[in-house]
C-alpha cells in the first residue's frame, strides 16, 4: 500500500521514482474510440467554431451517439457523408466539398472558424483536406477561417483528436508584437468553470497576461512567440507542444493538475518561471489546497489499499495513477497508456511509486489475461471492455468519463476521487 505523500511547506515532494522503469510495449488488437470523439468536447469549448467531418455514415452515427441528441440547441458539428460516387471517383470531391461548405456557411452565418476533419474513409481515398482548407479560406476570408486536421482512428486514440485540432490551430495564431510582455499560455481544453478558477489563481499569484488554448471565441486567439511560456493542461498534447515550440514558445515541465499535489506542482512551475515569492504562492494556494485535502479525505477510506489496473485508452493513465497512489493510497498494478511521451510525463514518472508495470500500446488478449490473473479491485478501461469485465465480477470505471468530467484543479480533486470511489461503493451496496 502507498501512503499519501504530503507536500512540504516549500512545495517540494519526496521523489520515489518510476522514471527509469522499463516499459512493456504491446502491439496487437486495440479497443479505443477514434479521434473524431474529441469534437464532442471541442465544439462546446470554441463557441463560434464548427467541425465538419468528411466521412461515412458510421462517423455520423458515432458523433451523434457520443454527443447526445442536442434537442435544445443546433450542434456545431456535422458530417459530409461520402457516398459510393465519391469512393468510386465519379464525383469531383473538391466541387462537392465546396458546395457543402458554401451551404453550411450560408445557413450558419455565426460560424467564424471552420474545421474540416478527416476520417478513416477520407484518408483511405486520399482526400487532401489541408489543400481544400487553404482554397476555401481564400474563398471565404475574412469572414471565416478554415483549417483542417485528421480525426482518423487508424493509428490514433480518441484524445489525439484534440491534439490534432490544436496543433492545426497553432500556426494560424498571431505572433507577438516586438513590445509584448512575457505571457503564460495554458494549452488543453478545460471546462469553463475550471479555466475561470485557474485564471483567478494566476491573478492572485500576479502572473499575467494568461491566455488559454483553445480559446472560447475564434477572435480571441492568443499571441505566441519567444516571450510565451506554456503549461500543458492535458498529457496527450505532444503535437501541440511541438507546434508551439516551433513558434518559439517555451514549455514549463510539470505534473498535470490532477489532485491537490498535481495542481500545486503545476502552479508552482508557473510561479517559479515568473519569480513569484514563496509567501505569495502559499497565500494564493493555501485555501485551495486545504479544501482539496478535506474533499479527498472523504474518499481515502474507501480507496486506500485498493488495487487498480489501467487499460490504455486516454493517455491520462500515468497522471491518474500518480494521483491515486500518492494522494489516495491506492496500489496501481499495471498502468497502460496508448502512447507514452516521456518528455511530457517525465515529472509524473518521477512521482509514480515503483512497482506497477508500465505498458505502452495494446494487445487486448494479453492485457485481459494479466488483469484476470491480478484480480484488481478496480479496472479503468474503455467502454468496449467495461461491460464484459463487469459481467465477470470486476468493478470498472469508464476512462472516457474522465475526459468529459471537470477533474483538474483544487476544487475538482474530490470529484475526481469520487469517480474512482463510486464503483466500489456501488459494489458494496449491491453485495448481499
Amino acid at each position: 500500500m502507498n501512503a499519501p505523500v504530503p507536500l512540504g511547506q516549500e512545495g517540494t515532494v519526496s521523489i520515489i521514482g518510476c522514471e527509469a522503469a522499463p516499459i512493456l510495449r504491446e502491439r496487437g488488437q486495440r479497443e479505443v474510440f477514434c479521434g473524431l470523439t474529441g469534437i464532442v468536447w471541442l465544439h462546446r469549448k470554441i463557441q463560434d467554431a464548427f467541425f465538419l467531418v468528411v466521412g461515412s455514415r458510421t462517423c455520423a452515427h458515432l458523433l451523434q451517439s457520443a454527443a447526445g441528441v442536442m434537442i435544445f440547441a443546433e450542434p456545431r458539428f456535422a458530417t459530409a457523408i461520402l457516398t459510393e460516387r465519391d469512393l468510386a471517383g465519379v464525383a469531383d470531391i473538391d466541387d462537392e466539398l465546396d458546395g457543402v461548405v458554401s451551404r453550411l456557411l450560408e445557413r450558419r452565418p455565426d460560424i467564424k472558424l471552420l474545421f474540416l476533419v478527416g476520417s478513416c474513409p477520407s484518408e483511405v481515398i486520399k482526400i487532401d483536406l489541408k489543400r481544400a482548407a487553404v482554397r476555401l479560406s481564400l474563398n471565404h476570408s475574412p469572414r471565416v477561417r478554415i483549417l483542417a486536421y485528421s480525426g482518423s482512428g487508424i493509428e490514433t486514440t480518441f484524445t489525439q483528436g484534440e491534439d490534432a485540432c490544436l496543433a492545426a490551430l497553432v500556426p494560424s495564431l498571431p505572433s507577438e508584437s516586438p513590445d509584448s510582455e512575457r505571457s503564460l499560455l495554458v494549452a488543453g481544453a478545460l471546462a469553463d468553470v475550471v479555466e475561470d478558477q485557474f485564471a483567478r489563481v494566476f491573478d492572485a499569484l500576479g502572473i499575467g497576461p494568461v491566455r488559454f488554448l483553445p480559446m472560447r471565441r475564434a477572435a480571441d486567439c492568443p499571441q505566441v512567440g519567444p516571450k510565451t511560456l506554456f503549461l500543458l493542461a492535458q498529457p496527450f498534447l505532444g503535437d501541440t507542444a511541438r507546434a508551439l515550440e516551433e513558434r518559439g514558445a517555451k514549455r514549463l515541465s510539470a505534473p498535470f493538475p490532477l489532485g491537490s499535489e498535481g495542481t500545486t506542482l503545476w502552479l508552482q512551475a508557473a510561479a517559479d518561471a515568473f519569480a513569484v515569492p514563496a509567501e505569495r504562492f502559499d497565500a494564493a494556494t493555501a485555501e485551495g489546497r486545504a479544501r482539496a485535502e478535506t474533499s479527498l479525505a472523504r474518499h481515502r477510506q474507501t480507496l486506500s489499499g485498493k488495487r487498480v489496473f489501467f487499460f490504455p485508452d486516454s493517455q491520462l493513465e500515468i497522471p491518474l495513477a500518480r494521483f491515486l497512489s500518492r494522494e489516495l493510497a491506492m496500489d496501481p498494478i499495471e498502468v497502460g497508456a496508448p502512447y507514452i511521451n516521456r518528455q511530457l510525463v517525465a515529472s509524473e514518472l518521477e512521482l509514480l511509486p515503483e512497482g506497477p508495470t508500465l505498458s505502452e500500446g495494446q494487445n487486448v488478449d494479453r492485457q485481459l489475461d494479466r488483469c484476470r490473473a491480478a484480480r484488481p479491485d478496480l479496472i479503468v478501461c474503455g467502454l468496449g471492455l467495461a461491460n464484459p469485465l463487469e459481467a465477470e465480477g470486476f468493478a470498472t470505471k469508464w476512462s472516457i468519463e474522465l475526459i468529459f468530467t471537470p477533474i483538474q484543479g483544487y476544487e475538482q480533486a474530490g470529484d475526481l476521487a469520487e469517480l474512482f470511489a463510486r464503483p466500489l461503493v456501488r459494489r458494496d451496496l449491491l453485495e448481499v
